[in-house]
């Protein structure tokens, strides 16, 4: 099987960003990185903040948040009328467990794919209301159809309360078929709630298309927005029963108005988000999302190549245009989440390269992204300098 080719770098891509040169930024996944022509539009705020505080939070603010939403909306395919801003999708999945009504006896199902935050978000909130929590197992190896049937069978109608899946998966780097699952759960009258925290930017999919009850998705990672920045749409039926985290001068205005207000946040990011979509769009969406995906794919292999591991062993996400991989570290390594921060930190500082290491399943596996500021010989660096660390035990 051939190595697949590196993409052509994108002219100028690197120069947008304000990334230490001398690091290898392998893991934009996790916090993003924000173009210095965004990082100056937020600036620009921050000083009309501070120029005049009253004026700022008093004289027009809930409009321009609202102008705001509308713009990140119409680019998720959201209706901009039943979505909210939110600081983070992990923000957005706690306002929606708060919401549903979970009561003694009810159910949330989610999968082994799951965002460790959001996993303790439903623990804790089974905790407070009786309900219990229950997580499938999915193989990592799954296609579409397996995880449509496994998650199909694992309903339990009248109980589950509410089923919450990844659009694409943080610990696994895995794409689900997400409006096949929400069909399936809604023919079992089982509401949805999607972890998308990686889908805004990256993904062409639309919020409507899924058809979820819930969706939460990140604007600052692959949308180029400030950090802080992620929209929460919620279906019709539930709109009313949106609640938010803290109550503060707009609850009487309903969802969204009373899920975005909180006092004396820095709204900032939120603003100057429209300023990422800009640079995304000027580079060109399907040309950035194209090179991203082709150039994970080459450093998934580059590196997989260097440890030994088949390619036919290496992850598969299961559809287009995703830019996060896996790799499958050496038996023993990185099997434990504080072995694989460990790890993470080791490369960071010994080979200057920032990864993600995750333990999945018991095992652990190096997570590597692809985006505009990266070129192929960072990887390749990677791949030379990773099996002499890893050997060193």
């Amino acid at each position: 099987m051939s190595v697949p080719q590196p993409p052509e770098p994108i002219p100028g891509a690197r120069l947008l960003f304000s990334l230490d040169p001398a690091v290898s930024h392998l893991n934009h996944g996790s916090f993003g990185a924000v173009p210095i022509g965004v990082q100056r539009a937020q600036q620009r705020l921050r000083d009309e903040m501070e120029a005049n505080p009253l004026r700022f939070f008093t004289q027009g603010l809930v409009d321009r948040i609202a102008h705001t939403r509308r713009h990140l909306a119409g680019f998720l395919g959201a209706d901009p009328e039943g979505s909210a801003l939110i600081g983070n999708t992990t923000t957005g999945v706690a306002v929606v467990l708060q919401s549903v009504g979970l009561r003694p006896g009810d159910e949330v199902l989610s999968t082994d794919h799951g965002y460790g935050a959001v996993s303790l978000a439903i623990a804790r909130e089974c905790r407070r209301t009786g309900a219990v929590s229950r997580v499938l197992p999915i193989p990592l190896d799954a296609d579409d159809e397996q995880i449509v049937q496994t998650i199909r069978a694992g309903l339990r109608p009248g109980r589950t309360r509410l089923l919450v899946v990844d659009q694409l998966t943080s610990a696994t780097a895995k794409l689900f078929p997400t409006a096949a699952i929400v069909a399936a759960a809604h023919e079992n009258n089982v509401p949805v709630l999607v972890d998308a925290a990686h889908a805004p930017g990256m993904l062409a999919t639309t919020v409507a298309s899924i058809g979820a009850d819930f969706w939460a998705g990140n604007l600052h990672k692959w949308g180029y927005a400030p950090r802080g920045t992620a929209l929460l749409a919620v279906a019709p039926q539930w709109r009313e029963r949106i609640e938010p985290l803290v109550v503060s001068w707009e609850q009487e205005s309903g969802f969204p108005a009373r899920v975005e207000w909180q006092a004396t946040l820095d709204y900032t990011s939120w603003l100057a988000a429209p300023a990422g979509l800009f640079t995304l769009r000027t580079l060109g969406v399907d040309r950035v999302r194209d090179h991203n995906s082709a150039l994970a794919a080459y450093g998934q292999r580059v590196v997989g190549d260097a440890l030994a591991v088949p390619p036919a062993q290496l992850p598969d996400p299961g559809g287009p245009g995703v830019a996060l991989r896996l790799i499958p570290l050496p038996a023993g390594t990185g099997t434990t989440i504080d072995a694989a921060r460990a790890l993470q930190t080791r490369i960071g500082e010994r080979l200057a390269a920032e990864v993600a290491v995750m333990s999945w399943n018991g095992r652990g596996w190096l997570r590597l992204t692809g985006q505009v500021y990266n070129t192929a010989d960072e990887y390749e660096r990677l791949a030379t300098r990773l099996p002499a660390l890893l050997a060193q035990r």
